[in-house]
């Protein structure tokens, strides 16, 4: 609706105006009375109006000064003078500011001012459509330059430059100077990016609000941003090459100007890989095709990072080596009623990464393997499900760009696990239960009989017995040697640990009855489960 503001230092007039008037009918809200134009202005500071409709003399400030100051806020202001006074005077300077209709108060007649708000509204409703058509014509302009420009750097990286002028020509078109003799790729991030595509709803919108200001910050300065994807942008400087000036220096002052620009306005963070110096079309597309295969490099940049290119080394060590540990501790964070676990568990593994980097799809496929066979886990406890498909696992997860984007999907995705395993446990109706079956996790390389963990309850063996049948459905002897035998595949599936090895670490101190007792579960011996298991690999 749009906004009236009704000024005059006659109130019985104010009040005469405002109720004469069936506001909501022409589309407007119930007006605003001020009784003098410092009053009125006042209020309009923060709060526009869209039609004005005032009296000329006035104490403080007069209708003229308060006409002359809101147009300095909002030239569009829909203006009538409303005025004992009808002397050409005033009415040469309300023509000079641009007034819409001059009223004289003796000969007001209400029709006449409902005429002025229709004529006002149409006025209005008019500009609304007019401005509104060109903010979509400019919106397409925006997104087919922006389409342009996409096309252009992805065949520049992907193509061979076969004619190199005309190549620069469409350069210069988006506004970089190929004259000058040095040039300085940067590669573009949006850090923590599907954060940040769910808060923008899309990632057209996402891309749209970034690219309005990325385009608005640089567009004084030697330098034109090319989006490549919704989370990938690459930023082409041009310098001119002499001894005393340092382009490295000056594209980090502009890198961080621009972070800082998008972080106030849309409250997103960004990173940059800044390239080698390049002269040459055929550097330039070189150096911008190694920025953007640089996964590496971009997998282990803390958010908000400025960065010279450089290629990652990685570890020699198998990475699988530590998956047994990890299991175990992150089957033990779930069960764990302390909130903070999963962030001291997430936070030490994530730092193990940083300080012992592998390449970014080992790290992911390592995680993957480790949530699905955490949810086969607690499956096979039979209290347990999860909507997340092992599809929508591995979608989610090789999203992922970063290693703090990783921990934070990775913190978010446990917790999101921790309420429903502790609902389901509390819900057996015997806290006895669950604490029991933490008990044999945490306790997998030992012996666990029956009294033993009857006694770490408190309880009497044969009662805790008949408790466990009946709010479990199996004796705990066959849950403890199924958990058991679970582990032994485990180990069987991802480690060249020997069966004798497998035998001691979950507490047989008999080869031959834990051969006996696989067998039985399994249907086949543990040598044959891992023969058969390399095969199918």
């Amino acid at each position: 609706m749009y906004k009236v503001m009704l000024v005059d230092d006659d109130y019985p007039v104010l009040e005469f105006l405002s109720e004469s008037v069936d506001w909501h009918a022409f589309g407007m809200a119930e007006p605003t009375l001020h009784m003098d134009g410092e009053e009125a202005l006042a209020h309009a500071i923060s709060d526009l109006p869209d039609i004005l409709i005032t009296d000329i003399g006035m104490p403080n400030m007069d209708g003229l000064q308060l006409i002359e100051k809101i147009k300095e806020m909002k030239p569009n202001v829909r203006v009538a003078i409303l005025s004992c006074h009808s002397q050409f005077e005033y009415a040469r300077q309300a023509m000079k500011l641009n007034v819409q209709d001059y009223l004289l108060k003796d000969t007001l007649d209400p029709s006449e001012l409902q005429r002025l708000l229709r004529q006002f509204k149409e006025s209005l409703d008019e500009e609304k459509s007019v401005n509104r058509q060109q903010e979509n014509l400019r919106q397409i302009l925006i997104r087919s330059r922006d389409k342009m420009k996409e096309n252009f750097i992805r065949s520049t990286i992907h193509q061979p430059i076969l004619h190199p002028d005309q190549w620069k020509q469409e350069l210069e078109s988006f506004g970089l100077q190929t004259n000058k003799a040095l040039f300085l790729p940067v590669v573009m991030y949006v850090d923590q990016f599907r954060q940040a595509r769910e808060r923008f709803w899309t990632e057209d919108v996402l891309r749209f609000a970034l690219n309005n200001v990325i385009e608005e910050m640089i567009a004084s300065r030697s330098v034109v941003h090319f989006p490549y994807s919704a989370k990938r942008s690459v930023l082409l400087f041009a310098f001119q090459d002499t001894l005393k000036f340092n382009p490295y220096e000056e594209t980090e002052t502009i890198l961080q100007h621009l972070q800082q620009s998008v972080r106030q306005s849309l409250k997103l963070s960004l990173s940059f890989i800044i390239g080698e110096k390049c002269r040459t079309p055929a550097e330039m597309q070189k150096e911008m095709a190694d920025l953007l295969s640089g996964g590496g490099q971009r997998f282990y940049l803390e958010d908000g990072s400025i960065v010279k290119k450089r290629h990652p080394t990685y570890a020699d060590v198998d990475l699988f080596l530590y998956y047994d540990k990890a299991r175990e501790e992150f089957m033990n964070t779930l069960l764990d009623r302390q909130e903070e676990s999963v962030h001291e568990t997430v936070n030490r593994w994530i730092r193990f990464f940083r300080d012992q980097p592998r390449p970014p799809e080992t790290i992911k496929d390592w995680v993957l393997k480790l949530l699905l066979d955490l949810k086969l886990k607690l499956l096979s406890v039979q209290w347990f499900q999860t909507p997340h498909s092992a599809e929508a696992l591995h979608t989610e997860i090789f999203e992922i760009d970063s290693l703090p984007e990783l921990e934070s999907w990775l913190t978010n995705y446990l917790r999101s696990l921790r309420p429903v395993v502790i609902h389901i446990l509390q819900s057996s109706g015997r806290p006895e239960i669950m604490q029991a079956i933490r008990y044999v996790f945490a306790n997998m390389d030992k012996r666990i009989g029956l009294e033993e963990v009857a006694a770490h309850l408190h309880m009497n063996p044969s009662y805790f017995s008949r408790m466990f049948k009946k709010e479990t459905g199996e004796t705990f002897t066959d849950f403890v040697i199924r958990m058991k035998m679970q582990r032994a595949r485990e180990l069987l599936d991802t480690t060249n640990y020997s069966v004798g090895m497998i035998c001691d670490m979950l507490g047989y101190d008999n080869q031959s009855y834990f051969i006996k007792t696989f067998k039985s579960a399994v249907g086949v011996t543990p040598m044959e489960y891992r023969r058969i298991g390399a095969v199918a690999k």
